[in-house]
């Protein structure tokens, strides 16, 4: 079971990797410090893409239109951190894992 929570929690850091990578890049490309017409740029923004939309077509859905800030990865980001504090202090705590 202590497998399990690690291998959760490892999961949700590397999701938030990634989905500050997105945020990154789209800084990047957004201010022209790279292009999509690059093979490799476009690739990865698409894999980039693919990856984080799950979580946060749900939350742009929810979150009031603010025209060109989209705040939807900061609260994905924040709700990820409550669920690995969630999984960490109050599952693994209740099962007397941790």
């Amino acid at each position: 079971m202590n497998a399990l929570f690690y291998l959760l929690v490892t999961l949700i850091n590397l999701y938030q990797f990634v989905l500050i990578a997105m945020v990154v890049m789209s800084w990047l490309i957004s201010f022209g410090v790279i292009n999509t017409y690059n093979r490799f740029v476009a690739t990865l923004w698409e894999v980039l893409n693919r990856l984080t939309e799950p979580l946060l077509r749900p939350v742009r859905n929810i979150l009031p239109n603010l025209g060109g800030l989209d705040l939807s990865p900061v609260v994905v980001l924040i709700l990820l951190q409550v669920l690995k504090v969630f999984i960490v202090k109050d599952l693994a705590a209740a099962l007397g894992v941790y």
